[in-house]
């Protein structure tokens, strides 16, 4: 059994990012975005996740992420992306060109 635990990276008035653990492992990261009474979620998972892998992380992050500090829902809806992480790429590491830095 996995032992998924999550790492807050960011948080607005409206959504939440959380890195996927398991153990000291990076396996995903899911995106919470709130509107109303729904709450919609994206979920990217590690290519080497199975199907009973990844609905046990759904009920965990219900659990541990929604249920565990209240937050009322009539719908969580839950988009699932599985592959490989390419990398995190930022603004500050293109040319001024919008492009690849020019070496």
């Amino acid at each position: 059994m996995a032992d998924y635990h999550f790492e807050r990276e960011c948080r607005t008035a409206s959504s939440e990012v959380f890195t996927i653990l398991d153990g000291d492992a990076p396996v995903g990261r899911v995106d919470f975005h709130f509107a109303g009474t729904v709450v919609h979620a994206t979920l990217c998972v590690e290519e080497s996740l199975t199907q009973e892998d990844i609905q046990e992380l759904v009920e965990a992050v219900d659990q541990e992420l929604l249920d565990a500090v209240g937050i009322v829902r009539d719908e969580f809806i839950v988009h699932v992306h599985q592959g490989r992480d390419l990398g995190v790429f930022s603004n500050h590491e293109f040319g001024e060109n919008g492009g690849g830095s020019a070496e």
